[in-house]
């Protein structure tokens, strides 16, 4: 399976940024803004919710 662009979410921070995920390719991630390594795929959000 190839990467594709996904949203992250900081879970120390709450900082929301969007990164290359590959399944096949597991890597430790590190939030830049506060550096925590607390970083998990952002669930997926409802249509027409907001941040």
């Amino acid at each position: 399976m190839a990467a594709k662009e996904t949203l992250f979410l900081c879970l120390n921070c709450k900082h929301e940024y969007t990164g290359m995920f590959d399944p096949d390719h597991i890597q430790e991630r590190t939030c830049p803004e506060c550096r925590s390594n607390s970083v998990r795929k952002a669930p997926p959000r409802k249509a027409g919710a907001s941040k």
